[in-house]
């Protein structure tokens, strides 16, 4: 069983970082909130849509492009006016908003698990839990092939908001989300 959780997240790990908008996300995400609050939300997020790409992963990968790619797409648009729409004061208020737990870890949370569904580490999952019928060690292993992507995304996002003024940082990760809606958006048209 070791050596099928050290495939799984190899496996995924690896396809996952080869062209994924979700490092991305979680970049601009932890330029704006606490590397924890994201960490949390992330993690969550990574957690369910791979227990969701265990047990019903047959359906997951029989979605049409056209739907995964608009669901992909609105997430980051709605992200990204989420993002440029906070209010803003001073850098009293923004350290406020920043330490608040739920408003970071919801946004993660939600920037994560409603994008990129039936994306290359899902089929993976549903084809080693359909070949090998463990489907936690399965889940396990893709799991956490993710949240070490996540964290991989998280150290990049925590050293660009320590390079980027805060004034910079709204539109910085509104535009992220924005190109990556985008790029959501046209990447079945290109296949």
């Amino acid at each position: 069983m070791f050596y099928l959780l050290l495939a799984t997240y190899g496996t995924i790990f690896v396809s996952e970082l080869l062209g994924d908008k979700t490092v991305y996300t979680i970049s601009s995400l932890t330029m704006r909130f606490k590397p924890l609050y994201v960490f949390c939300g992330f993690t969550a997020a990574f957690a369910i849509k791979m227990l969701m790409a265990v047990l019903i992963g047959q359906v997951i990968g029989d979605l049409p492009m056209s739907v995964v790619a608009i669901a992909s797409t609105a997430t980051f648009f709605v992200t990204a006016l989420v993002i440029w729409f906070k209010k803003t004061d001073d850098d009293t208020k923004q350290s406020e908003r920043e330490n608040h737990f739920s408003r970071g870890a919801l946004i993660t949370f939600a920037a994560i698990v409603f994008s990129e569904w039936g994306d290359t580490g899902q089929i993976m999952a549903v084809a080693l839990t359909a070949s090998y019928q463990v489907p936690f060690v399965v889940w396990l292993g893709a799991t956490l092939a993710l949240v070490t992507k996540g964290l991989l995304a998280l150290a990049l996002g925590r050293g660009l908001r320590k390079r980027i003024p805060l004034n910079m940082l709204r539109p910085v990760s509104a535009t992220l989300c924005v190109v990556m809606g985008v790029i959501s958006g046209i990447g079945p048209l290109l296949k």
